[in-house]
């Protein structure tokens, strides 16, 4: 007999996986612009100190842009931007949501994501999405971060399941491990496509 716990709950990350940065030439110009490197631009926005506090909601994301706008010395409207320029780049896989959607008719759906304190208004208001969610964790707003354990119990706990009834998919190898350590079906997002295959086959009773 089979006492394989029956999926109840599937939980998404965000960023990197339902909305991922697909044209890069945004942030290469800005890179250009300010003699960096990609990689030098992306860690001096998400890298920071004052960024790693933001996430889990002891600084606001306003100080991220702050510490941003003193490090290349920008003005209010040169701030507003490189912002407006930063994000461009980021689309909806709209393809995905399609599919999140469906999934909400015989699944409970969660998004689990690590993220600044503006996120629900502007992932809201950008993307109109939030509302195929029943529960979307935003680490800020509970002050604690993927990999850490607490988080992945907190949205366990709103969704009402145990590990064992979750799949759990997200681009970050660490958050991966550390779901699966709680016992949680997880899938490490390399594509779309590639991400709803292995869904499926977790809800096929594969491995």
């Amino acid at each position: 007999m089979n006492s394989r716990p029956v999926i109840r709950a599937i939980l998404w990350d965000m960023g990197g996986v339902l909305v991922r940065t697909e044209d890069l030439t945004p942030r290469q110009r800005l890179a250009q612009r300010y003699g960096m490197s990609l990689k030098e631009i992306y860690s001096l926005v998400f890298d920071s100190e004052i960024a790693v506090k933001a996430t889990v909601g002891e600084l606001p994301e306003s100080a991220v842009w702050e510490y941003v706008s003193k490090c290349l010395n920008l003005d209010p409207v040169g701030l507003a931007a490189f912002m407006q320029e930063f994000w461009s780049g980021d689309n909806l896989d709209t393809e995905l949501y399609q599919f999140i959607k469906k999934m909400r008719a015989s699944y409970k759906i969660g998004l689990l994501s690590n993220a600044w304190s503006g996120a629900r208004s502007v992932i809201d208001s950008r993307y109109h999405m939030l509302d195929v969610f029943d529960v979307s964790v935003f680490s800020a707003e509970v002050g604690v971060a993927k990999p850490v354990p607490e988080i992945f119990q907190l949205i366990l706990e709103k969704l009402g399941v145990e590990a064992g009834e979750a799949i759990f998919v997200d681009d970050f190898q660490a958050n991966v491990d550390a779901a699966i350590a709680l016992g949680i079906h997880a899938v490490h997002f390399e594509n779309s496509l590639q991400a709803r295959q292995a869904v499926l086959q977790i809800l096929d009773g594969g491995n």
